[in-house]
């Protein structure tokens, strides 16, 4: 799990604790543009994940986008990377057996 515990903190941020530490995180939808991207904030990097909801027929698709922060390695990257891909594989699963 790459989000172990959130609560609320001041200017629509979230306080987090993840697998590498505290960590802030702000979401910015816009429903009129489809959008819902992402400030992250952590000690060793900051950075915004542009999300994109869009109308596919009688459903739509969430696109997220992820731009490597300079301090991560490839590695570490990678890891997060297949942990929101298992997060979101999750979420899917649950949202469609409703």
């Amino acid at each position: 799990m790459n989000v172990k515990a959130v609560t609320p903190a001041d200017g629509g941020w979230w306080e987090m604790e993840t697998p590498a530490g505290k960590a802030k995180l702000r979401i910015r939808p816009n429903a009129e543009f489809g959008t819902l991207d992402h400030d992250f904030n952590a000690p060793d990097a900051n950075w915004t994940v542009p999300a994109r909801v869009v109308p596919n027929g009688s459903g739509s698709e969430f696109m997220i986008t992820f731009f490597q922060p300079p301090s991560f390695t490839k590695e570490f990257f990678e890891e997060q990377v297949a942990l929101v891909d298992k997060e979101l594989a999750q979420s899917k699963k649950i949202m469609e057996s409703t």
